[in-house]
């Protein structure tokens, strides 16, 4: 087993020369396993220090308490660093609308990687194993899932999530522990079959070892390792296309029509990177949400679906714009106020306005959506106000005479509706002068026979602290 666990750690590079590592452990057989083994490992491998990290559920009382003892102890008796946290993880389960095992889970890395930055820790060690790979695999297939979904749980994540354990079957582990006499802890739970994975485990590959296959388990593992091969050149192909056709917004991505002319398993993995882009994990997310999408492409402007994580997808003239539902109400500021000649920061809004009048302009010419330039006699002496779009609104754009409604206006342009609330207008008095990046108005304009100009520069700031 030694053997099969370096030779793991060197085949995915999953520990250089003085790591500092943070395992998760609870205190059962594969986190005592993984524990144990790593620091018999250290000096071999080069580790500079090995921590231990410990959530507490709060779901099993007295038991859960004693694994944390437990853990606690033997980080004493080996002079290891032992960082523990106690959750309600049922209560967070509730708040956030997941299940509790996506809550658990999703509190545990909230926690390693929380430690791994007070630490400055390069690696975080978690105890997933052979079985819990075959586990994965056949919970996604009954599913519903992709390639990537076969693959099932990845060796290395993100250069920092090793998993050494993982080409170990659990019936090694319990050996491991009996011949170093560990004495993990069980957590009965798992005994029981109350989640569908507890399921998997205790009926459902028995079964298939019995009637089917009895090395059911390897040759999951090694189903999953010819997918990952596979699965890697078309993710590499479709991470191009995504740079080619999606544009990327603060928790937005607008999914160019000529994205879904490409094949079926370019398409469908460029709609999984545009929601990891918005939701940050792939948690909860069926290849029937992606399929969905799909055929939400083909449908007509303004039709949407609702998504896993109150992510919402939306045709917008063909494109699809994927969005998350809370965030874009939050994003939503509600403005009105008045502007001054000179300089004006608007700190909600994270933009800077400029308002100069000026003698010498060539209004022949400007390439620039963020500044603008108005015959300052036109304007009557009225107040320069910044605000929102209001019911009724109405707007005449440059180069018409008459007047039209904002909203139909905002649909020739092909707005999407749940951008328009957002966009900010430059009025003088009453009358609306820019829909700032997109039109100003033709009642304002700078002719032949404009003496005063009046140039407002708009600077918006970006998220990374750019202008433009």
């Amino acid at each position: 087993m030694k053997d099969v666990v370096i030779n793991t750690i060197k085949k995915y590079n999953m520990i250089e020369d003085n790591d500092k590592i943070i395992v998760g452990v609870s205190g059962g057989p594969d986190s005592m396993c993984l524990l144990h083994m790593l620091c018999l490992l250290k000096d071999e491998l080069r580790i500079k220090d090995i921590y231990v990290a410990h959530i507490n559920h709060g779901v099993r009382g007295a038991e859960s308490d004693a694994d944390e003892k437990y853990v606690e102890n033997f980080c004493y008796m080996n002079n290891l660093g032992f960082f523990s946290k106690t959750i309600d993880m049922n209560k967070m389960a509730k708040e956030k609308g997941i299940s509790s095992e996506s809550a658990g889970r999703e509190a545990r890395y909230d926690f390693f990687n929380y430690l791994r930055k007070e630490l400055g820790a390069q690696k975080i060690a978690t105890a997933h194993n052979a079985n819990d790979q075959a586990e994965t695999v056949l919970m996604r297939i009954m599913r519903g899932t992709g390639l990537q979904g076969l693959i099932g749980i990845n060796p290395i994540r993100d250069g920092v999530y090793i998993r050494p354990l993982i080409n170990v079957l659990r019936e090694n582990i319990e050996y491991y522990c009996e011949k170093y006499k560990l004495n993990p802890r069980i957590d009965k739970t798992n005994l029981q079959s109350i989640y569908t994975r507890n399921k998997i485990r205790l009926e459902l590959i028995p079964y298939i070892k019995d009637n089917f296959n009895e090395d059911i388990v390897n040759t999951l593992c090694r189903f999953s390792n010819i997918v990952s091969k596979d699965n890697s050149y078309l993710e590499e192909v479709s991470k191009d296309k995504f740079q080619i056709y999606c544009t990327k917004k603060t928790q937005r991505v607008i999914i160019d029509k000529r994205a879904f002319l490409e094949h079926e398993s370019i398409s469908t993995r460029i709609l999984r990177e545009a929601i990891l882009y918005i939701n940050k994990n792939l948690y909860n997310l069926e290849m029937k949400n992606i399929y969905d999408i799909l055929e939400l492409s083909l449908n007509t402007t303004g039709k949407f679906i609702n998504l896993p994580n109150n992510i919402r997808a939306e045709n917008i003239y063909g494109d699809i714009h994927l969005y998350k539902e809370c965030n874009d109400i939050n994003e939503i500021n509600d403005i009105h106020c008045e502007l001054k000649i000179g300089r004006n920061k608007i700190e909600d809004l994270n933009i800077n306005l400029k308002i100069y009048s000026i003698k010498d302009h060539n209004h022949n010419i400007n390439d620039n959506k963020y500044v603008q330039y108005f015959d300052y006699d036109k304007i009557s002496n009225e107040k320069i106000y910044l605000r929102n779009r209001k019911h009724g609104d109405k707007f005449t754009p440059l180069g018409m005479k008459g007047s039209k409604k904002l909203k139909d206006f905002f649909i020739d342009l092909k707005i999407p509706r749940e951008e328009r609330d957002r966009l900010e207008l430059l009025c003088f008095g009453d009358e609306i002068a820019w829909i700032i990046a997109y039109r100003t108005s033709n009642n304002f304009k700078v002719d032949k026979n404009t003496k005063n100009v009046l140039e407002i520069t708009v600077e918006r700031g970006e998220p990374n602290g750019s202008n433009k």
